[in-house]
């Protein structure tokens, strides 16, 4: 991806939504020409000069500090995922020696990690990468998604599936929400990995094929996903209502574990049985294993 465009873009929208009001600026009057602060006014509550405020907002932050990183984000009122993702598009500028890449999927059948998620009996399990492919799961996992993963592109894939797949607005009940949060990850994450070929093909994919996504991807919208609640419409099971805990896997960068669990003794924890007792009469693990095994 076009680093300087990403930074420039992502500056100028994080700008444009702040009013001056919010910002604690005292305007002068009259008339102004941009929907929110400008970039003096920027300058000014970051404490650089505005020729220097000019010179990152076009596009350019190498050789920019820790420091005053933090202080443009203070100054846009940027929240943790934001500002992290300011911090990631600087480290784009680092040069490449220096920039730890990610080569290669690894492979989960019968690793550590598999053995891990084949013993989480009551909660959907599963492993996806910075590209939001599926890539490891259990049994509930395989079946809380079986719809996504009825296809026969390999791998599954959540933003496919989300802006491609005309049955994800069934599965989720408010899929606008589903959408906003899986580009908002994606967006995360091309700033971690802004030299991932398969990120950046994704991203074209998507941004050709569907309108919903492309509009999305423009806002330049960034988000933190660790922990929370979501709804699913299962096509065999019903609403399901569950917690999720998400983790980095620290073994093997740019994966992570998604945990789906449901409260003891709701309707949703029956569901949950349901799904295990429903995956296993139909046998979805060994079919879902051995779709997504090499030829």
């Amino acid at each position: 991806m076009d680093e300087r465009a990403e930074v420039r873009e992502f500056l100028a929208s994080r700008r444009a939504r702040l009013s001056p009001e919010q910002a604690g600026v005292v305007s002068a009057g009259g008339r102004r020409r941009v929907p929110g602060l400008r970039r003096d006014e920027v300058a000014r509550l970051a404490g650089v000069s505005v020729d220097y405020y000019t010179r990152l907002e076009r596009g350019d932050l190498a050789g920019v500090s820790d420091s005053v990183l933090d202080a443009i984000s203070r100054a846009l009122g940027l929240d943790q995922a934001e500002n992290d993702h300011l911090h990631d598009l600087a480290r784009a500028f680092t040069p490449p020696r220096r920039r730890p890449q990610i080569t290669g999927e690894p492979r989960f059948a019968q690793s550590p990690v598999q053995h891990m998620l084949d013993a989480m009996t009551g909660a959907a399990a599963m492993v996806t990468n910075t590209r939001m492919d599926l890539v490891a799961a259990n049994a509930l996992g395989f079946a809380l998604y079986s719809d996504m993963h009825r296809g026969t592109l390999r791998p599954a894939n959540h933003s496919r599936y989300i802006f491609l797949d005309p049955g994800a607005h069934d599965f989720y009940p408010d899929w606008e929400r589903a959408a906003n949060v899986n580009v908002a990850i994606l967006r995360r994450d091309a700033g971690r990995h802004p030299h991932d070929a398969g990120i950046a093909a994704l991203v074209g994919e998507l941004s050709i094929h569907s309108d919903e996504f492309r509009a999305r991807w423009a806002a330049h919208d960034v988000r933190r996903h660790y922990t929370g609640a979501k709804e699913f419409r299962h096509p065999s099971i019903g609403l399901l209502e569950l917690d999720f805990q998400a983790m980095e896997l620290q073994d093997t960068p740019g994966h992570s574990l998604t945990v789906y669990t449901a409260r003891p003794g709701s309707p949703s924890d029956e569901g949950l049985r349901l799904l295990a007792s429903w995956a296993a009469t139909e046998g979805l693990l060994e079919r879902a294993r051995a779709a997504d095994s090499p030829t």
